[in-house]
């Protein structure tokens, strides 16, 4: 699944709205009704899911912006900061606006939001890895999208009505070890993501970890 990133040269966005719009956008297409059975897009969504799920993200400014909203999708929108999700497909079947878009060169500076937004989920990064921006968006989207399949049918629903609302933060070292004693644990309360270890990262990497509440 691509995912483009607002990234504006002259104003960029806040990295933290940034990465929560990527994990906003990709649960909210994974749950959109032209995905589900008998939607313009569930063929592409069957055949992306009964593969090897990837997700990857790409920046785009000006024009190349404006070409991506074009492309099937949905956006998301969270302060100054603007992330789309794609229908995703086969590599070889990339439309050529976003194909030409660049995957890596561009970072954002991290920065101290302050606590998590109450009563919508958290989505925790671990700051020791050190993830480019564009990595830790495809990390963030794979948690809302698992957080969402581990959710209950009425848990899905109240969190459809906020609009996927979610927070991301980084974790320091003690934030971290208090989540991840909730996965450790026993794992109701928490959802971890687990990279492959393509690119950044070493394979089994536990990179995100999100709570359905903070």
């Amino acid at each position: 699944m691509p995912i483009v990133l607002h990234i504006s040269k002259a104003d960029p966005p806040m990295r933290s709205d940034l990465l929560a719009a990527a994990a906003i956008a990709t649960v909210r297409i994974c749950l959109d009704e032209r995905a589900g059975p008998g939607g313009e897009w569930d063929e592409q969504f069957r055949a992306w899911t009964s593969a090897r799920i990837r997700k990857v993200a790409r920046r785009a400014r000006g024009a190349q912006w404006e070409a991506a909203l074009a492309v099937d999708g949905v956006t998301a929108e969270v302060g100054a900061a603007q992330a789309r999700a794609l229908v995703p497909g086969r590599v070889g079947d990339l439309d050529s606006r976003i194909k030409k878009l660049q995957i890596g060169g561009t970072d954002l500076e991290h920065d101290d939001p302050g606590p998590p937004r109450p009563a919508v989920p958290v989505l925790w990064i671990d700051r020791s890895l050190d993830m480019t921006v564009g990595k830790a968006a495809a990390q963030v989207a794979h948690a809302s999208m698992l957080l969402a399949a581990a959710m209950s049918v009425e848990q899905a629903q109240a969190w459809a009505g906020q609009g996927f609302e979610c927070s991301v933060r980084d974790a320091d070292s003690a934030q971290w070890a208090i989540v991840r004693a909730l996965v450790d644990g026993d794992g109701a309360s928490a959802v971890a993501v687990r990279d492959a270890g393509f690119t950044e990262v070493a394979p089994g990497s536990m990179t995100v970890i999100a709570l359905a509440s903070p």
